[in-house]
């Protein structure tokens, strides 16, 4: 038995291999120690412990999409169900002056996920693809629905709001500065994402993939699909309640929002455009999104429409996501043929920025020119002055959309062309995709 098992099982890691591993965690956790050295702001801290949420929220929902492959269109639900009974804990604890800290708390969230999403998940799991979507879409509407009715619990549009510095005190610390929150969600997120990668390496892990790719031969093998798929549910409801606890702290309320269809597509897209198919890719998703989220709500009224545009480009030519991408280019980095691309890049990008500055005035005139007709017809885009209501700004937006995209087409097939010769070359060095 032992002689067969050496033979199948993998090797055990070299030393050298454990220490890269183990490193790049305590690099992590150096990284989230150093960052309000560097940024001290309130706002960057404001920022950081929301990208931190975002990311237990995305790699949560990415135990459904990634790794089960299960579409959910409610996974705001567990999300804000576990926002809900922290802000209720909260103002219990402190109320009754139990000797509860405000960092057990996110736990108390993860706990109700966990509670719901084995209540609901039994009946959402019994099918995957479309059925499951709807099924999700329809818990998530009657729960969505349900805030604005039953108002003893859910506080109706106001919400539930609750002060976190009335709990006890850990290490002195209060929890009401900024960085104390902080430290509280940096903590809190790494243990979360290591919690995360470490069920990805399990056999259970590795069952989730295996129902995604390919159920029917799971179910010959001798496992059940569907308990599969209904466990990794409860490992994602589980996760989803601890951001939702995180973020109910942080705001120290929580009200409808939380479980809206909104809250359900920001993970999505989040999760989507950092990339499904690497661990990796909702942490960058997760990042990406928040920050340009934060930056493009403060430059235009319609920040969602380019939000969404840019949600269709990567679904569209890149549906690997952005990790999807930067990986594809590794292999040419590995064999020293990306300097053969970058020229074809850089002829690609000039075309390329033209045309999305085209359409970027062109929405901005038309928004601008529908919305606000009677304000002042001046609105500045990329530090110049344009007259919504001169024909020139519609001339220029048209002429920069047009042209870029026929210079770009031309561009991106010529780097095309360059991209294959530079991966043949990389593959012929035994660097593969």
């Amino acid at each position: 038995m032992t002689e067969l098992t050496s033979r199948v099982a993998p090797p055990y890691p070299p030393l050298s291999e454990r220490l890269k591993f183990y490193g790049i965690w305590v690099a992590a956790a150096l990284v989230l120690l150093a960052l309000p050295k560097v940024f001290s702001s309130g706002g960057a801290l404001t920022t950081f412990s929301l990208i931190g949420i975002s990311i237990i929220f995305s790699l949560s929902y990415n135990i459904l999409l990634g790794q089960t492959g299960l579409l959910s269109f409610g996974h705001a639900v567990y999300y804000g169900l576990g926002g809900f009974l922290a802000i209720h804990a909260i103002n219990i604890i402190g109320a009754n002056k139990l000797p509860i800290p405000l960092p057990i708390v996110p736990l108390i969230g993860g706990l109700t996920g966990l509670f719901f999403a084995a209540l609901l998940g039994w009946v959402s799991t019994k099918r995957s693809g479309t059925a499951f979507a709807m099924i999700s879409l329809g818990v998530a509407e009657l729960v969505a629905s349900s805030a604005l009715i039953l108002r003893t619990f859910f506080g109706g549009e106001a919400g539930i709001s609750a002060n976190r510095t009335k709990l006890m005190r850990l290490f002195d610390w209060s929890f009401g500065p900024q960085i104390q929150i902080y430290y509280l969600i940096a903590a809190w997120t790494l243990l979360a994402v290591i919690a995360m990668y470490a069920l990805t390496r399990t056999p259970l892990g590795r069952m989730c993939n295996a129902v995604r790719d390919n159920p029917e031969r799971v179910q010959f093998v001798g496992y059940d699909p569907h308990v599969v798929r209904y466990l990794a549910f409860c490992f994602a409801g589980f996760f989803a309640g601890i951001a939702g606890a995180l973020a109910a702290i942080n705001f120290e309320i929580a009200n409808a929002a939380y479980l809206g269809a909104v809250q359900s597509g920001t993970v999505l897209f989040s999760t989507y455009i950092g990339g499904v198919g690497y661990f990796i890719g909702p942490i960058v998703g997760a990042i990406f999104v928040t920050v340009l989220s934060l930056s493009l709500s403060d430059l235009t009224s319609v920040w969602q429409l380019y939000f969404g545009l840019f949600f269709i480009a990567v679904v569209t030519f890149a549906p690997g996501g952005i990790t999807g991408l930067l990986m594809m280019h590794w292999p040419l980095i590995k064999g020293g043929t990306f300097g053969r691309v970058l020229p074809s890049y850089l002829m690609a990008l000039i075309p390329t920025l033209a045309m999305l500055a085209g359409l970027v005035l062109a929405i901005e005139t038309v928004v601008h020119y529908t919305v606000n007709p009677g304000d002042d017809p001046n609105i500045k885009a990329f530090g110049m002055n344009f007259n919504v209501s001169s024909p020139t700004t519609w001339i220029v937006a048209f002429l920069l959309i047009v042209v870029g995209f026929v210079a770009a087409r031309k561009t991106w097939s010529r780097l095309a062309l360059a991209w294959d010769d530079a991966l043949k070359a990389a593959r012929e060095k035994g660097y593969h995709t």
